[in-house]
């Protein structure tokens, strides 16, 4: 951890930081996070990657952890992240790059592969496969988390109720559970975690600190701002078939296989009508966070994968 750089570059406006390791004339691999991750969700692969051989590159989001975040009145979407990633690899000098990206992360990833091929080397996603519309979130109860982060203020409000740490860390619990996170009707989502379970045998208090000491700055203002404007957001693309080489690495305790419709259409094969040259692979009791939880199978995984089409 302590061979890992850290770089602030100004991009469309904003100063984002971004962690990186590895020889900087090697392939690169940009490694994307989702909620409520940082940068330092990727230090087991980062690691990885860099003693096979290989550039990582791992940015904060704008508005998470050391990345600014955008005027309060500016709308978050797609074209946004999108348009960050490709600020980054010009800013690097990076002509192609393979793109590693989690939750709100696969999403970019895919979205930036279909927007810029030309810059894209293959996509590895893990939790998220490639969506061509939005999930019907509304089939769900009411009190799911995304349905509630919905309703301006509630969140910030209950978030607001507990120290940062005590919010990852409820996070981290709620979302490393196989069951869907749902409220009850006169419950918030914070106290749906019960203050005296423990956090996963994997994330250790140094990491709920690292976490922790990187949302003391950012705060969740944008991250869940990105949950109220992003969700219903279609890509509004001419072209949704990813042609690059692609990774779908899922957990089978995974809370996002109960989504509506999610599970058969990964286990059907109907993602890849989006997605033809796709690998998919499950890792049996992986949750949400399975590249933390089960780092040397993921990476191990991500390694055969860039070593096969480099």
């Amino acid at each position: 951890m302590e061979k890992i750089q850290h770089l602030y570059l100004d991009i469309n406006g904003l100063k984002l930081h971004l962690a990186q390791l590895g020889n900087v004339e090697a392939v690169p691999v940009v490694f994307l996070h989702g909620f409520p991750e940082i940068w330092y969700t990727w230090r087991h692969q980062m690691i990885a990657v860099a003693d096979a051989g290989y550039r990582a590159i791992a940015p904060d989001s704008r508005g998470y952890g050391l990345s600014q975040a955008p005027p309060e009145e500016e709308r978050a979407s797609w074209s946004s992240l999108v348009a960050d990633l490709l600020g980054i690899l010009d800013s690097l000098s990076l002509s192609k790059v393979y793109v590693v990206g989690k939750d709100w992360g696969a999403s970019t990833a895919y979205h930036f592969a279909l927007v810029h091929p030309d810059r894209t080397l293959g996509v590895v996603t893990l939790g998220i496969p490639f969506i061509s519309q939005p999930v019907p979130f509304q089939l769900l109860p009411g009190g799911f988390y995304i349905l509630r982060w919905q309703e301006p203020g509630r969140a910030e409000a209950d978030f607001g109720r507990f120290d940062v740490r005590t919010v990852v860390r409820n996070i981290y619990i709620m979302f490393s559970g196989s069951e869907l996170p749902v409220a009850k009707e006169d419950q918030e989502i914070m106290d749906t975690v019960d203050p005296s379970t423990h956090l996963p045998q994997w994330f250790t208090e140094e990491d709920l600190t690292a976490y922790a000491t990187l949302y003391e700055k950012s705060k969740f203002t944008y991250p869940l701002k990105k949950y109220r404007t992003m969700m219903s957001e279609e890509l509004n693309l001419t072209n949704k078939k990813v042609e690059v080489p692609s990774l779908l690495i899922m957990g089978e305790k995974d809370y996002v296989r109960l989504f509506p419709g999610m599970d058969n259409y990964i286990r059907s094969g109907d993602v890849k009508n989006y997605v033809p040259d796709l690998e998919i692979t499950f890792i049996p009791e992986g949750s949400h966070f399975v590249h933390e939880q089960f780092p040397g199978q993921v990476n191990e995984l991500i390694i055969n994968f860039l070593k096969k089409h480099t």
